[in-house]
């Protein structure tokens, strides 16, 4: 190990940039709430809880931005699908 190292040429940021369409954040979950995705992570068998989070997050974001009669159709289909 060296006494001191030369860190002039270093940059600032991410060493593994993000890919496009991707932004890195930083965020604070609850730990019961990221518990419950490395849960259901660990229940499929493995993957990523991030990709999870995004996952319920767009579908949240598409069914929220869903008129309130496409809402009631889509919810009475799958109501009617589990009766059946």
């Amino acid at each position: 190990m060296k006494d001191e190292y030369d860190f002039s040429a270093g940059r600032r940021g991410a060493i593994d940039p993000a890919p496009a369409g991707k932004t890195r954040i930083t965020i604070r979950l609850d730990n019961e709430v990221l518990d419950w995705f490395r849960a259901q992570v660990d229940a499929a068998g493995g993957g990523n809880y991030q990709s999870l989070i995004n996952s319920v997050l767009r579908d949240h974001v598409r069914h929220a931005a869903e008129p309130l009669e496409e809402t009631l159709r889509r919810v009475l289909r799958e109501e009617l699908r589990q009766s059946a």
